[in-house]
């Protein structure tokens, strides 16, 4: 029987930017899980890459795809690398443009034959080509082919004019049957749904729904059966459920709750979310008040808030589970150190483990195991 390795990679910022506190990374970092312990190995380093503050893993191909958040480039880059198995090394394939401005998020659609970006979108609205959404294809050997789709976001504003001075497309995923393409855009208020070719990836636009002014949809995940979708708000603090029709790929507002206590939201801002192993428990990462909020879902997806655990740092920019579903990294962005967190198998509590690593500004943490 072959062995198996758990590895977990972060990503770091690694050049000075001005919406980022410090640049202490170095790009991106390789350690050996114990999905036992929770404890982690430190394996490599990887430096020939810039600012690589968000990732995607490909644990049945053995790749890891890697963004460039770069302020001052027109447009931004993806790179994709092979991991070894067996060590963990990374070792460059090749990178592509994305086609916009500060690559904010990247993922796989779900077939893993395209690598999915969202560019947030720091230019200006008349430089070129300012898209919004790209996709691009992945070769046999899991290097990146340019961009075949590609679409901007058009429309008003949101209110809050320090963020929301033009489209900012922030997360972008296909639904869990890859018919269709779902981009959040903090500066419109909108979540924006095309239609999805699994073939050849092409993409038209067929809806948009609009979120309470001042939201700033930020990421996005989708409830186990795929027909309910929990949207974390960036700027005002809140986690939006949606209905998703799964024919249609229209969307409907069901229910919107609070991160944080009203008091705390003007210094709050959320980042990352996530649906629990169990498909029970929700996590929301709170930067600012530095904690993880835990919601539970019912049936209908609804969330009941729990209680609010410390990050054990600061500026949660990210969360994930390792592979087994017992233990979440935390990456505390302006503390440099990832925390590690055992989670309650029914209940989804967290209990912080001594099992800290060190690591500069760390913003993206991803599992693979292989």
């Amino acid at each position: 029987m072959t062995k198996t390795h758990t590895y977990l990679f972060v990503g770091c910022c690694n050049r000075p930017t001005p919406y980022f506190k410090s640049s202490n990374g170095k790009g991106i970092a390789t350690y050996r899980f114990d999905e036992v312990t929770g404890q982690a190995e430190f394996v490599s380093l990887v430096e020939d890459i810039d600012n690589p503050t968000f990732l995607a893993v490909d644990p049945e191909r053995g790749k890891l795809y890697a963004n460039s958040e770069m302020l001052a480039w027109n447009e931004g880059a993806v790179s994709a690398y092979d991991v070894d198995a067996t060590t963990g090394l990374l070792s460059r394939i090749n990178t592509q443009p994305t086609l916009g401005n500060t690559p904010a998020h990247i993922s796989l659609d779900a077939s893993g034959r395209f690598l999915l970006v969202a560019n947030y979108g720091l230019n200006s609205l008349e430089q070129q080509p300012n898209q919004s959404v790209a996709v691009l294809p992945i070769r046999r050997d899991g290097g990146l082919d340019p961009a075949v789709a590609s679409a901007a976001h058009l429309g008003k504003s949101g209110p809050q004019a320090d963020r929301q001075d033009r489209p900012h497309a922030h997360a972008v995923r296909t639904t869990l049957d890859n018919r269709f393409l779902i981009a959040s855009d903090l500066g419109l208020d909108q979540l924006v749904v095309y239609s999805f070719d699994a073939a050849s990836g092409a993409i038209k636009l067929l809806d948009t729904t609009s979120l309470p002014p001042g939201s700033g949809p930020r990421h996005f995940v989708f409830g186990p059966e795929g027909d309910v979708i929990h949207v974390v708000n960036e700027l005002s603090s809140t986690v939006a459920t949606l209905n998703f029709d799964v024919l249609g790929g229209h969307l409907a507002l069901l229910q919107m709750v609070s991160t944080v206590p009203i008091e705390a939201r003007s210094h709050n801002h959320c980042s990352e979310i996530r649906v629990g192993p169990d498909g029970h428990s929700l996590y929301v990462a709170n930067r600012g008040d530095d904690s993880i909020a835990l919601f539970r879902r019912n049936s209908a997806g609804e969330l009941s808030f729990v209680r609010r655990v410390p990050s054990g740092g600061e500026t949660p920019r990210h969360l994930a589970f390792d592979p087994s579903g017992r233990f979440m990294a935390v990456a505390n962005q302006d503390s440099d150190q990832i925390c590690i967190f055992e989670t309650a198998p029914q209940t989804g509590e967290l209990t912080p483990i001594d099992a800290d690593i060190p690591i500069g500004t760390p913003t993206n943490v991803v599992f693979c195991r292989l």
